[in-house]
């Protein structure tokens, strides 16, 4: 279906920035579904997990109402299941490292942003090298269980920045 994917938001690390936000003052309401893909993205300090909030009124909701649940599979040893409640954001993909081809790839879709009486969501799917040099993949969802109007994301490391990546912000056409 060509010119399915709308692009809506895009931005491009090249010099180390504490996170990155899609949507908000970009944020296009006329979707129900959204999609953001990234690539490449390096931490500026080793071994840290890329995390996923979602914004109200273009702010990181902060609150500890994320819940996320996920496959694993890595090339070190066998699958693994994970998950967490009550958190303050979602951990999609394992631990980024700085290391020559650590790097977190992966694209998550997003569900019910524009509904104020229901709880947004989203489903993932991901790649990295992890600060430990391994491969592996990963799979799942996560949910913001407050039910309220979202409108965007952003991504961060939880200690230091991001010093490197894409990540844009697409609208799935009906």
């Amino acid at each position: 279906m060509a010119g399915s994917l709308k692009k809506l938001d895009e931005e491009i690390v090249s010099s180390a920035v504490a996170s990155v936000t899609l949507g908000g003052a970009n944020w296009n309401s006329s979707y129900d579904v959204y999609m953001v893909k990234f690539n490449n993205v390096v931490p500026s300090t080793d071994a840290q997990k890329l995390t996923v909030k979602f914004t109200v009124s273009g702010t990181a909701d902060s609150s500890a109402n994320y819940d996320h649940a996920q496959k694993v599979l890595r090339t070190s040893t066998s699958f693994g299941n994970q998950g967490n409640t009550n958190q303050t954001s979602i951990n999609s993909l394992d631990q980024g490292g700085t290391g020559t081809q650590e790097s977190l790839q992966g694209i998550h879709y997003l569900f019910n942003f524009n509904n104020a009486s229901e709880y947004s969501f989203m489903t993932y799917e991901g790649t990295a090298r992890s600060s430990i040099a391994e491969l592996n993949a990963r799979q799942g969802g996560g949910v913001l269980t407050v039910a309220q109007a979202t409108d965007g994301v952003v991504y961060a490391f939880p200690s230091g920045n991001i010093a490197s990546g894409s990540f844009c912000l697409y609208g799935l056409a009906k």
